[in-house]
């Protein structure tokens, strides 16, 4: 047995896979603040959970934002850096088949790549992600639990928070139907609940995401894009692509394991020779 295994530490997430044979095996997720804990949470846990030896394991990747942080190999076994952008691209094409894409890395911010069979190209990003969405909502609602957001959303209005189309417009808009958003928090008023701005809260980011997703692929002559990150798990993200999809036809692909992209790209990357730091 011959593992590679790619570890993705991110602000909030680690997320870790092992590859075999150009198989993925048993993705997982840990939450710690600390870049240094949640890695070595992730890799025990990893080890533990699939019975692992030390000497089935054969290289590491580190990546993401807290890969700085690491300075020494993982027990002993070899360690490499790889660049975060590189991963994505790595991660993106191997998860949806596609031999070039733009890739779009959804995390505490989201990222851009272009990547084709053996480049990667940044080309840009924008703040919002996951950081922003629980960054309004602690100011807003006084929650800093996804999951808790995600409940109040179920029940949430946006017509009383967003301005559509149909509020401004009383005739018809060929390209935009009367019930699109014509401005985020435009509507907004007393009457606005506390789950109408949940609703409004990821409305906002995934609508941002999504349309500079469009521009950026369509820029290199794309009808679709990849997306991969921890953001491509909350389904009113799936919702408002579906939406955008109908809108600019363009095709939204967010692949099984999206959220695990990083760290299969990492890995990946390693197994096919691309230079990184050797801890």
């Amino acid at each position: 047995m011959s593992i590679t295994v790619g570890i993705d530490i991110g602000g909030s997430t680690t997320k870790i896979v092992g590859i075999e044979n150009n198989k993925i095996i048993t993705p997982l997720m840990v939450r710690a603040n600390d870049p240094v804990a949640s890695l070595f949470g992730a890799f025990g846990k990893f080890v533990d959970q699939n019975s692992l030896s030390l000497d089935s394991i054969e290289c590491v990747a580190v990546t993401g934002v807290g890969a700085s942080s690491i300075e020494k190999s993982i027990y002993g076994i070899p360690t490499t850096r790889i660049e975060e952008f590189l991963a994505n691209g790595y991660g993106g094409l191997h998860l949806s088949g596609l031999p070039d894409a733009v890739i779009v890395s959804m995390g505490t911010g989201t990222a851009f790549v272009r990547a084709s069979q053996g480049k990667t190209e940044h080309i840009g990003g924008t703040g919002m992600g996951g950081g922003t969405i629980l960054g309004l909502s602690n100011c807003m609602l006084n929650i800093r639990d996804i999951n808790l957001l995600m409940e109040m959303a179920e029940s949430g209005n946006l017509g009383n928070v967003d301005l559509n189309v149909g509020d401004i417009s009383k005739g018809k808009i060929a390209t935009l139907p009367p019930d699109m958003t014509a401005s985020n928090f435009g509507k907004i008023s007393e009457v606005a609940e506390k789950n109408d701005l949940a609703l409004a809260i990821f409305n906002l980011v995934f609508q941002t995401i999504g349309v500079m997703a469009v521009f950026a692929a369509k820029g290199y002559g794309r009808n679709e894009a990849v997306f991969i990150g921890n953001l491509t798990t909350i389904p009113y993200g799936r919702d408002i692509f579906s939406r955008l999809e109908e809108l600019h036809g363009f095709r939204f692909i967010i692949p099984e394991y999206s959220e695990h992209g990083t760290a299969v790209g990492a890995a990946l990357a390693l197994l096919n020779g691309e230079n990184g730091t050797k801890l």
